[in-house]
């Protein structure tokens, strides 16, 4: 493929592109195929000669569309949502075509640079106390992790590079093994599994906080500090605790208020998760969900990034971590990276904040229109309290009826929901995830749900 060919052939994928998003609420949501599916409609091994691009393109309905599912549906309603807007493609198109492997400054610098303005533009929206901003004096700062999973392991990382650090500070003939192997770190049981992960990744303990429906979901100060006086007694070192503002399940928010000064006491790392909501920050009616990233220890901020093997982030993290130098591949578990904060630079310019403040407004306005249709019907029940673009509800009854009524709407296709476990209760997860969601599609998904709902209490025993 030539210049010439790339050109007219780019044109033809971005119509095809924009066909597909036009027309996705036409397609089922979630595929209808077999694992496996898709190994008998391709060959065995790579073609000896090249084919044609008009041969490609022929498979990707053949192969690739029947075994996708459309997180970018209007109705699509599981997990959380992930980015899509058309300014990003156009970003995306052009950092393939850069193909820099930015692991260094000098390895491509408008990748670093760019990366470093993009984080301080984030880290400003938010609203973000100062030490957090890089600015011309490289004190604070951010990166790009490749997901959410990726930030919660790099900052346990560090943090166990600091514990043990400073451990050895005051006792330097202590063993390194058996510093480690008292290390203990503390997330909520409404946490994401990435954080579980993390930890059996990193080789410490990881030990879930209880929380209440009471509570909210949310972990309370007082069970923290409790467990973390236990641990100690028993010659354990606690040395981290990952809170989390929106949790999966049901988008509970850990109380930081409370926590962060509790780490601070105890020397903990603390980390904020806030892979879904922290984007909502950026509204100033729910930035005071944030309240508490203020609390740190001023101190640490600059000690401990700085180190030959792991550049280590702020205590405080909200999945932005934070470092001194400009020397990204430090600052992460990949050595390259591709120039990612191109996306961030096309689409806070084509939307603007407000744009983007608009954009989460509307999603949890839908959502709350949700939860109307749901309080409305007494059938009916909200499992949690709705904050954003999230309702957790269910039937009034038994976990079966609920994980039946669940397996109906997915295997029809029309709308896809996942679950959660809620105080051992089975329950639907109803999440606004799409660009292109509007009332009606909400209005939609309620009549299918309803209609099932019907059917399966009237096929329970009287």
């Amino acid at each position: 493929m030539d210049a010439a060919e790339f050109r007219r052939r780019g044109k033809e994928m971005v119509d095809l592109i924009a066909d597909y998003l036009e027309n996705i609420e036409q397609r089922p949501v979630y595929p209808d195929v077999e694992p496996g599916y898709l190994r008998s409609l391709i060959p065995e091994e790579a073609p000896e000669e090249p084919e044609t691009y008009e041969d490609v393109v022929k498979d990707i309905e053949r192969v690739i569309m029947p075994g996708v599912t459309h997180w970018h549906s209007p109705y699509f309603y599981a997990y959380f949502p992930t980015a899509n807007s058309f300014p990003a493609m156009l970003a995306d198109m052009l950092s393939g075509a850069i193909g820099c492997i930015g692991f260094s400054w000098a390895a491509s610098p408008a990748c670093t640079e760019l990366e470093t303005v993009m984080m301080d533009w984030l880290g400003k929206m938010l609203k973000l106390p100062e030490d957090f901003i890089a600015g011309t004096h490289g004190q604070g700062g951010g990166v790009i992790q490749g997901t959410a999973s990726e930030a919660t392991l790099v900052a346990l990382l560090a943090a166990r590079s600091r514990a043990v650090r400073m451990i050895l500070a005051s006792d330097p003939q202590r063993p390194e093994t058996d510093i480690t192997s008292k290390l203990v770190a503390y997330s909520s049981d409404q946490a994401h599994c990435s954080v579980e992960r993390a930890g059996m990744i990193a080789g410490v303990r990881m030990k879930k906080i209880p929380t209440e429906q009471s509570d909210k979901y949310a972990v309370q100060g007082e069970t923290l500090r409790r467990m973390i006086q236990e641990d100690k007694a028993a010659g354990l070192i606690p040395f981290y605790f990952c809170a989390t503002l929106g949790t999966t399940p049901s988008c509970a928010f850990d109380h930081i208020t409370e926590l962060g000064p509790i780490c601070n006491a105890e020397k903990i790392w603390m980390h904020i998760d806030a892979a879904y909501a922290g984007s909502s920050f950026i509204c100033p009616e729910f930035r005071p969900l944030l309240n508490g990233i203020e609390v740190r220890n001023q101190p640490q901020i600059h000690t401990h990034t700085h180190t030959h093997t792991l550049q280590l982030p702020v205590k405080l993290s909200v999945n932005i971590l934070v470092f001194t130098p400009i020397i990204i591949c430090h600052w992460q578990i990949p050595l390259g990276r591709r120039f990612r904060s191109l996306k961030m630079w096309f689409v806070f310019r084509m939307y603007g904040l407000k744009g983007l403040q608009d954009y989460i407004r509307k999603h949890v306005e839908l959502a709350k229109e949700f939860e109307s249709l749901v309080r409305a019907d007494q059938r009916f029940e909200i499992s949690a309290d709705v904050v954003l673009g999230l309702v957790c509800f269910r039937l009034k009854g038994s976990n079966e009826v609920n994980e039946t009524l669940l397996k109906r709407i997915n295997n029809g296709r029309k709308i896809h929901l996942v679950p959660c476990q809620l105080s051992g209760q089975f329950v639907l997860r109803f999440a606004v995830c799409a660009r292109t969601t509007e009332s009606r599609h909400i209005r939609e998904a309620w009549r299918l749900i309803t209609q099932l709902a019907e059917e399966v209490m009237q096929e329970l025993p009287n």
